[in-house]
């Protein structure tokens, strides 16, 4: 978490570090409070009374609600700012967490229903459907709702916080540093939650995972502030963050939100979204039940080697974001470090297509845990391919932009899913869709920006989609 930067005469300091720090804390306390339903499922299921189906349901809702919390969070932190914003997100996802604790005092014996417009081809026309699930469901499915709208501004903020505080140089290897806190609250939720669910109950399980998000604001509210107002930051380390951004960037550039439809690098990072990142809510709510499923694990079997599978995935974020960093530093253009880079992580996911054949959880893990890693590293690339190519003021938005578009359709694949799993079964199909999304995202990629290159950052915005 603290490489040694290059230094001309006086240290630069590592202040930048620290504040890494503060963002690999807070995407790890972000990812413990999402996955603790998905380790809780089984019991979850079977005291609620709850089906495959219903479940789908409930991670669908998390997954639109956390594509709008990405999108909107994403511009709200533009606006506000992150020394603001973060924190009150972090204060409202933390309260939503806690909150899944009260669906106990639901009635457990009632049933939920609600009717929604559905375009039906037999009746020719949309017609009134009806959603019927147990009312605890219901409850967790409108906390997790909740906890999906304030989540969802967490990511947009730092990266546009890694933007305000590296050099590009070092934007893919710090998104990978504290994009790595993903991994270590999800190995730290399945080793520790089957412990408090045993012991305490699982209402009280989330009340104290949702309680750590306010440990985490003391951190911020004492530490973080804007580069150049940090009192603890030597002007030699400002000067080497700036060191290799153009001037443009630092200057305030309005984008109207529509007018990031215009350019290349935006519809390459949205279709990216799209086709590649449902997979990382696929492993986050349904890896627990495939491998529940298919080897008949324990509730504590199931979260340690649901932690090993987090522990894989968290080497492929740094080692993805370092990889971009050392071709650079071998002089390779960001062109073609940045694309080299996310080549060997699409490769990498391919084989995730033989998991459900693995004959040992092991093995299956391996499989599974070697297309995490890679998702994380291809992960840390895209984000760092929009700080590369949009400016500073526009960062949030466009990550926001992809995340909403990425998880709404993860929503889709959620329900799907769970409609499959409770059909046939089998993930043999989930498996193999996703085998192959991350190289057609990556050939969408090189077709709509075919070369990223260090001067279009000097511009106000890249090169539109009108312009050859």
């Amino acid at each position: 978490m603290n490489p040694q930067a290059p230094t001309t005469g006086e240290k630069t300091g590592n202040v930048r570090w620290i504040i890494c720090g503060l963002l690999f804390f807070s995407v790890a306390v972000n990812y413990l409070d999402r996955l603790v339903i998905s380790i809780l499922k089984k019991p979850l299921s079977g005291q609620l009374g709850w089906t495959d189906n219903d479940y789908g349901t409930i991670a669908a809702a998390f997954s639109f609600a956390y594509a709008f919390g990405y999108l909107l969070g994403g511009r709200f932190i533009d606006k506000l700012g992150v020394k603001r914003g973060l924190p009150l997100f972090v204060f409202l996802w933390s309260l939503s967490a806690m909150a899944h604790g009260l669906v106990s005092q639901l009635d457990h014996a009632a049933e939920f229903r609600m009717q929604y417009p559905w375009f039906s081809r037999a009746e020719g026309g949309f017609i009134l459907a009806t959603l019927a699930m147990p009312m605890t469901a219901a409850g967790f499915m409108f906390a997790r709702i909740a906890l999906g709208l304030t989540e969802g501004a967490n990511f947009p903020a730092a990266i546009k916080v890694v933007a305000e505080w590296f050099p590009v140089k070092e934007r893919a290897l710090a998104t990978g540093c504290f994009n790595a806190g993903t991994n270590v609250g999800a190995v730290l939720c399945p080793i520790a939650v089957p412990w408090m669910f045993s012991h305490i109950g699982w209402e009280w399980t989330f009340y104290i995972t949702g309680g750590t998000g306010f440990l985490w604001l003391i951190g911020w509210w004492f530490f973080y502030d804007e580069p150049r107002e940090h009192k603890r930051v030597k002007q030699a380390e400002i000067d080497y963050i700036r060191g290799d951004q153009p001037v443009e960037e630092a200057k305030k550039v309005k984008v109207p939100w529509l007018a990031l439809l215009r350019y290349r690098a935006v519809w390459a990072y949205v279709l990216a979204s799209i086709f590649a990142s449902p997979a990382w809510t696929f492993y986050q709510f349904f890896l627990p039940d495939f491998l529940d499923k298919k080897f008949s694990l324990s509730l504590e079997a199931t979260g340690w080697w649901t932690g090993a599978f987090y522990a894989l995935a968290a080497i492929g974020g740094v080692a993805g974001g370092w990889l971009a960093a050392k071709f650079i530093r071998a002089g390779w253009d960001i062109n073609r470090a940045r694309k080299t880079a996310l080549l060997i992580c699409a490769l990498s996911v391919v084989p995730v297509f033989f998991a459900p054949f693995a004959g040992s959880v092991w093995l299956a893990v391996f499989i599974v845990g070697l297309a995490g890693s890679a998702h994380q590293g291809w992960s840390a690339n895209m984000f760092t391919v929009v700080s590369d190519t949009m400016p500073k003021e526009a960062i949030s938005s466009v990550i926001g932009l992809g995340g909403f578009v990425g998880y709404f359709t993860g929503g889709f694949i959620n329900k799907f899913t769970g409609m499959i799993v409770q059909e046939t079964g089998s993930y043999v199909w989930v498996f193999a869709y996703f085998s192959l999304m991350y190289l057609l995202s990556l050939g969408l990629l090189h077709l709509l920006v075919p070369r990223i290159q260090k001067e279009t950052r000097a511009l106000p915005m890249p090169e539109p989609l009108t312009e050859s």
